[in-house]
């Protein structure tokens, strides 16, 4: 039977796509708004989704004790807590609206749909990056700019989990995630753009091309060894 998921990485970056063509052919202006809007938004999505009540069943939705000990969220980063969030609820909605052979109560890894929001916010960090690389600012100047967006982001991603406003959360993207993963981006991309770039350094990444230009392939592999050839 079909197992009807939204939650892996090629279906988040599939959701997600349509709406950053679009966007590819705004200004700049257009797309920091839009980016802007979706962290904001998402956040307070997330933040004024009701807390579970005191009595509330995690066995039954994957979370164990155990888990609970070295992982659980307090204060307000406790509404972005495993299988009991906002996307958490929206799945045990949409994915029963599939045939099923059994109904769904939650992913194992705590994967959600919803995340191809804050997933496209990725995404329109990498097309206004994008589009400092193709544009007319001198060459150094736009190292410094990548690097300066990357501190910033970073920073505030960082800063966001660390004062418990929104946690740093992989695999559900949290905003929080967004930034600090973001920051980091920005960052490798500066150092890249000076070393290969600018530096003429190219030789060393040719791995990097090949696997950058089959990068679907290269992720089929990964799994092809890890599921059947491994495991048979």
């Amino acid at each position: 039977q079909t197992n009807w998921t939204f939650e892996d990485t090629l279906s988040q970056i599939g959701l997600g796509y349509g709406f950053l063509f679009l966007l590819g052919f705004r200004s700049v202006r257009w797309q920091w708004s839009a980016f802007a809007l979706i962290v904001a938004v998402y956040w307070a999505a997330f933040a004024l989704y009701p807390l579970p009540t005191p009595d509330f069943d995690y066995a039954k939705i994957g979370v164990t004790p155990e888990w609970l000990k070295g992982h659980a969220l307090t204060g307000l980063a406790a509404h972005w807590q495993k299988n009991s969030n906002l996307a958490w609820a929206f799945d045990t909605w949409w994915l029963n609206l599939f045939p099923r052979e059994k109904v769904f109560t939650h992913n194992g890894g705590g994967y959600a749909t919803l995340s191809f929001i804050p997933t496209l916010a990725t995404m329109i960090l990498g097309l206004i990056a994008g589009g400092v690389l193709r544009g007319q600012r001198a060459p150094w100047a736009k190292a410094q700019w990548l690097a300066l967006t990357g501190v910033i982001c970073l920073g505030a991603g960082g800063l966001a989990g660390a004062l418990g406003l929104c946690p740093v959360v992989k695999r559900i993207w949290t905003p929080g995630w967004v930034l600090f993963s973001g920051g980091w981006c920005f960052l490798l991309l500066a150092g890249f753009y000076a070393v290969i770039d600018l530096g003429r350094q190219k030789a060393w990444a040719f791995p990097l091309i090949v696997i950058g230009m089959n990068s679907i392939a290269a992720y089929c592999i990964a799994h092809l060894f890890e599921r059947f050839v491994f495991k048979g």
